[in-house]
């Protein structure tokens, strides 16, 4: 998941597939940021992962979801704060914590995670999933 430019993904695979890709992922993104803004979700950021299959570009593994992306409630936002999202940031703190503790190195295998961060990732990921869908995973 490391962040490279533009310019360094041509030098990768070429000038014509990375336009290609970047106009795909801004195509999804504005269109999941619609369908996201009108359900009182800003997406304050995401990733897209994108392979070739011969000479097709695809999109890989899931797209705008808690996983990936950063979801804000609209109505907490304000410019220059963090409102608190749905998302997996109670995990990514915990994570980084124990990394620059130097009790774990951020490989493979994580350490087993304490019920409070499975819980409050659970609570977030299950109101982004009520205000996307109008319903509450359980009775879906």
């Amino acid at each position: 998941d490391e962040n490279i430019s533009f310019e360094q993904a041509v030098e990768i695979v070429g000038r014509e597939t990375a336009e290609e890709v970047r106009r795909r992922s801004m195509e999804i993104y504005e269109r999941g940021a619609r369908f996201a803004h009108d359900r009182g979700i800003i997406i304050a950021d995401t990733k897209f992962e994108f392979g070739l299959d011969g000479d097709e570009i695809v999109l890989a593994d899931e797209v705008l979801t808690p996983d990936s992306s950063r979801f804000w409630p609209a109505d907490a936002y304000a410019p220059g704060r963090t409102p608190p999202g749905f998302d997996k940031q109670p995990l990514r703190d915990y994570l980084d914590g124990l990394r620059r503790a130097g009790e774990w190195n951020g490989e493979a295998p994580p350490p087993p995670l304490p019920a409070s961060v499975i819980a409050a990732t659970t609570t977030r990921y299950l109101e982004a999933y009520r205000r996307l869908t109008g319903q509450d995973l359980e009775d879906a």
